[in-house]
């Protein structure tokens, strides 16, 4: 089964929200799908993007094809760069203060 990783629309009739998806290549657009990787809100100021990098590059390691479109957004949220390198983009300050309090607990 070929994998693809796409957007999905979603949102009412001219304002549109995408979701990050996995789906096999054959299913249609708005179809059945395999997981959600994240939400696209392009209408928002900035243009808000949220994906789960670890799932993306879980599946992009696995031979998942990106969109075009999918691949320009793994390469803003840092997911790209992580599968091309192996490495894990460095911790943001707000997710290292998270992190020290959940260990702290």
């Amino acid at each position: 089964m070929a994998v693809k990783l796409r957007l999905m629309r979603m949102g009412k009739k001219k304002q549109p929200t995408y979701r990050l998806v996995a789906a096999d290549a054959r299913s249609p657009r708005d179809g059945r799908f395999i997981e959600i990787l994240g939400t696209y809100e392009p209408r928002r100021d900035p243009s808000v993007i949220k994906i789960d990098n670890e799932k993306a590059v879980q599946w992009l390691r696995q031979g998942a094809q990106p969109t075009e479109t999918v691949e320009k957004l793994l390469k803003i949220s840092g997911a790209w760069d992580w599968f091309k390198t192996g490495n894990p983009p460095p911790e943001t300050p707000a997710e290292a203060d998270s992190a020290d309090a959940e260990a702290a607990s």
